[in-house]
C-alpha cells in the first residue's frame, strides 16, 4: 500500500499588482471573497489582511498618513474671518468625508473623531 504526500514548501510572494488584482476580483461589483479564494488558491485571511494595508496605503509600501494633530491658540483680540461662537466650522477630509462642526466644539472630542474617519 502506496501513500502519496504533496510537500509545499516555502510561502507564496505576491507582488503588489498581484495583490490589488485579487482584491479587485474579490471586492470588485460581481467580486466575491470565497470565489476569489478558490480561484487564486489563498486563504481569506491573507484577502482582507490586504485590502486593511491597501486602506490604509501600507500595501504599496507607502506610509499612512500621520493622523490630524490639533493645537491650542489663545487669541487676545478677535480676528476677522475667523469663526464667532455660534458660528459653524466646514472640514473637508482627504477621503472626501465633510464635517459641520459649531466653532466650539471639544478639540479632544474632535479629534478622536476625525481619527476614526481617517482610518
Amino acid at each position: 500500500m502506496s501513500t502519496r504526500i504533496e510537500v509545499v514548501a516555502g510561502r507564496r510572494r505576491w507582488t503588489v499588482e498581484q495583490k490589488l488584482a485579487i482584491l479587485r476580483d474579490a471586492f470588485g461589483p460581481e467580486g466575491s471573497v470565497g470565489d476569489a479564494c478558490k480561484r487564486h488558491a489563498i486563504g481569506s485571511g491573507s484577502i482582507y489582511t490586504w485590502r486593511r494595508q491597501a486602506m490604509s496605503g501600507e500595501l504599496g509600501g507607502a506610509r499612512p498618513a500621520p493622523l490630524p494633530s490639533f493645537a491650542e491658540v489663545e487669541l487676545s483680540a478677535p480676528v476677522p474671518g475667523l469663526p464667532t461662537a455660534g458660528s459653524h466650522i466646514e472640514i473637508e477630509l482627504p477621503s472626501g468625508v465633510k464635517l459641520t462642526v459649531d466653532s466650539g466644539v471639544d478639540a479632544d472630542a474632535l479629534a478622536r473623531v476625525v481619527a476614526v474617519l481617517t482610518r
